[in-house]
């Protein structure tokens, strides 16, 4: 029996990835294949390329043929140097770069929510409980007093500045008012 090491494609119509497979040579491209040797996935930047070095030197010695694109692959991936003799036996296919980790997002989520104080609303509805409840109550004088002791000194700095646009304001109000009245008279 003939057997070739070639590629089985498979996937979406413009999203494929390979099977590197040993399979018949009379077989079908897709047809059911001795074994599954490696995959690649050209679609990824950089493309991933993984083979099982020992199943493909076993392969290449008891005299399967690979096709031309395995050839290559092999190539990238040090295996032929290793069969022949010649060219390099390192691989220089480049590592994938971590992708989005959906579990270690979500761990980091809950890890979050956990230090979120349990008091308080959770709902608009128990927000809008909540407001009514305060609007309700009044607040004592003496916190109000101790509270916002650092808000009116910081009004008070900020009280020249909004005097001087206030007068800003009054004097281009004042032409318009002026041009209105002229109007209103002709």
């Amino acid at each position: 029996m003939a057997t070739k090491i070639r590629l089985m494609r498979l996937g979406k119509i413009r999203t494929p990835f390979y099977r590197i497979v040993v399979i018949d040579s009379k077989k079908a491209r897709n047809g059911l294949s001795i074994e599954e040797i490696g995959r690649y996935v050209p679609g990824k930047n950089p493309s991933v390329v993984e083979v099982n070095s020992d199943r493909a030197q076993h392969w290449l010695k008891v005299g399967a043929q690979p096709s031309a694109a395995v050839t290559k692959l092999f190539k990238l991936t040090g295996d032929w140097g290793k069969f022949t003799g010649e060219g390099s036996t390192s691989s220089s296919v480049e590592p994938q770069k971590p992708g989005f980790d959906k579990k270690a997002n979500y761990e980091a989520a809950v890890k979050a929510a956990a230090n979120e104080p349990a008091e308080g609303a959770t709902t608009a509805k128990k927000k809008a409980q909540d407001k009514l409840a305060a609007k309700s109550a009044p607040a004592p004088v003496a916190e109000v007093v101790t509270e916002e002791a650092p808000v009116a000194e910081a009004v008070a700095e900020e009280a020249p500045a909004a005097e001087a646009v206030a007068e800003v304001v009054a004097e281009e109000a004042a032409p318009t008012a002026e041009a209105t009245a002229e109007a209103a008279a002709e």
